[in-house]
């Protein structure tokens, strides 16, 4: 046999031969398998499996210090979850890869399947089936309709009572015999789109929160404010199609920070109660405003909110150089590090003369120095006290203008001053406690300089005031998918749960019989469910009830048995006893002699 005749009939050797699919048929076979529902639900799993490491291991974008923190208590574990991504899980190519597909795969999945429902909420219910006692549920009703209406009126003004999409077809217009079809549940099938179709829209608002929003964190001490700009921000987290033009204008002032803590003795002692921001709020085309900022209440501001998420002691710190000039005298936030609020915090002195100075220390709000060292004992300033040792020197890149942590010193070009005996120096000080330096470098102060306009030099904090004024820290937070985002996450459980309880039904009624010729109507009453559905038989009890007038239904009409085998016939009785001649027998005759056999 040639070849050509082995193509023809499928067959080489015996071995059938496959179609080749060819480049289209390839690319709608991978298609086909990408947009099927398993595809779907698959990728869906591997994005929640994906998500897990992001509560695990701390993010870049969330908390870098605990970033630092992961990668020196674990150097041979952190180089290779930063190969992985895994500490920036959302951004990384492989959680990408993932949420496209799962993207297309719904998009390929969800929008043909819309197309057939929306056919299928326009279309008629299917027509009434010939042999209704085929379905899971039959009754059979032979009074005509109830209070002498027509069965067909009746079984269509019921259904539609009962919220189904009805078609009566009659066997001719104006008879009284026909059928009716009916069906609900389209609601379970729109349910599931609508489902799937907010999980499309999750997933759009999740990019729109990637690409278009933009997280900022600033320290403020009261007194102060600060301006939507990215130069005022400590840090600026922009999405990728933010640039520093899309910030809208607008700014902040902070006039008041109430804090109150626990003071009754306990385990509870110290624990923060309450915060309220007073601020004041100015906005193009806005009237300026005064408003309050608390935890989880935040400031709503030019399509940005601003959030209250921390607070601290910002000490008034001045210095006065060799020449005696005011080169630094303004609040220094000093970040606390434990629930007493025991602080550290940096001062860079870059106009001093003739060497920069920088000082680092420690903030105590309620000081105690025992065998444990000083430290505070409650959070609320108390018995403040300040400790610092100072450098001088060179401060270092940020003398070039380049982006440094302002909560370091780096002292790797500086040296620290020394007492006249040749030990480190150090100072305690109190509000309005004042030191000479080292070496005649200067003067340091706790608190503002005595005369103020000795301050006028001074950007920020300049004048008496409060020694010890606190500091807010605030979010800025803009995020155009959020609201979406919740939007989609709504509609998708409601989505589901009309998916769950939603039950798919369809009702049949056939009317039969010749009431023209005198005889009655026959009517038949079908049931069917996708699914197990317990109310299937309710339902069609109570039509059936309904078409009967209120009387029971009658009973589903099985196939007829067959035919039951004939009984056996019984057994030929016994011959009679012998007896006499003349006896009688039970009927009153005279009984015969046996007849008798002859022998030969």
């Amino acid at each position: 046999m040639s070849r050509s005749a082995e193509r023809a009939r499928g067959t080489s050797d015996g071995v059938p031969v496959q179609p080749r699919l060819g480049a289209v048929g390839t690319v709608r076979f991978v298609w086909r398998q990408l947009t099927s529902m398993r595809t779907a639900l698959l990728l869906l799993l591997l994005l929640a499996v994906g998500a897990v490491p992001g509560s695990v291991v701390p993010q870049q974008d969330v908390d870098p210090a605990a970033v630092v923190t992961f990668r020196d208590e674990h150097p041979a574990l952190a180089p290779w979850l930063d190969r992985l991504g895994f500490f920036d899980v959302y951004a990384s190519p492989w959680f990408s890869a993932v949420y496209l597909l799962l993207f297309v795969s719904l998009v390929g999945c969800v929008l043909p399947r819309s197309r057939q429902q929306w056919t299928a909420w326009r279309s008629k219910p299917p027509r009434t089936p010939s042999r209704l006692e085929r379905l899971p549920e039959h009754r059979v009703v032979d009074a005509p309709g109830a209070g002498g209406a027509e069965p067909l009126d009746t079984a269509a003004r019921e259904l539609r009572r009962r919220r189904y999409r009805v078609d009566v077809r009659p066997d001719a217009p104006g008879a009284a015999t026909g059928s009716v079809a009916a069906e609900k549940g389209h609601l379970r099938e729109t349910g599931n789109l609508v489902f799937h179709l907010s999980l499309v829209g999750l997933l759009l608002a999740l990019a729109a929160s990637s690409l278009l929003s933009y997280r900022a964190q600033v320290v403020v001490p009261v007194g102060q404010g600060f301006s939507n700009t990215v130069a005022r921000y400590d840090t600026f987290d922009p999405g990728a199609w933010v640039s520093d033009d899309d910030l809208p204008p607008f700014a902040v002032g902070l006039q008041g920070l109430d804090v109150a803590f626990e003071e009754t003795p306990g385990g509870q002692l110290g624990q923060p109660r309450d915060f309220e921001a007073q601020v004041d709020v100015l906005a193009p085309g806005e009237e300026p405003r005064e408003d309050v900022i608390r935890v989880n209440e935040p400031l709503h501001a030019a399509g940005a909110e601003v959030y209250l998420a921390g607070n601290g002691y910002a000490p008034v710190i001045s210095v006065t150089d060799a020449d005696g000039r005011l080169v630094y005298s303004e609040p220094t936030p000093f970040l606390a590090q434990d629930g007493f609020y025991s602080s550290t915090g940096v001062v860079k002195v870059l106009g001093a003369q003739p060497d920069q100075l920088g000082f680092t220390g420690a903030f105590l709000p309620t000081a105690v120095v025992d065998e444990r060292g000083p430290r505070s004992v409650f959070p609320d300033a108390r018995d403040p006290l300040l400790l610092l040792t100072g450098y001088r020197g060179d401060l270092g890149p940020v003398n070039d203008g380049l982006p440094v942590n302002v909560y370091e010193l780096d002292t790797r070009s500086m040296e620290q001053l020394d007492t006249d005996e040749g030990a480190p120096w150090s100072v305690a000080l109190r509000p309005g406690d004042a030191v000479e330096l080292p070496s005649g470098l200067g003067t340091l102060r706790f608190g503002y300089p005595p005369d103020a306009a000795a301050a006028d030099d001074v950007a920020a904090g300049s004048g008496a005031g409060d020694p010890l004024p606190r500091f807010a820290g605030l979010t800025v937070r803009h995020d155009p998918g959020r609201l979406p985002a919740l939007v989609f996450s709504v509609l998708a459980m409601l989505g589901l749960v009309a998916s769950l309880f939603t039950p798919r039904r369809r009702v049949f009624v056939r009317v039969t019989g010749d009431p023209a010729a005198g005889g009655g109507l026959r009517t038949e009453v079908g049931g069917l469910a996708r699914g197990e559905d317990a109310g299937l038989a309710a339902e069609v009890d109570g039509l059936a009830r309904t078409l009967d007038g209120g009387a029971p239904p009658g009973p589903p009409q099985p196939p007829a048995p067959p035919p039951p085998p004939p009984a056996p016939s019984p057994p030929a009785p016994p011959p009679p006893a012998a007896s006499g001649p003349g006896t009688p027998t039970a009927a009153g005759e005279p009984a015969t002699a046996p007849p008798t056999r002859s022998r030969s």
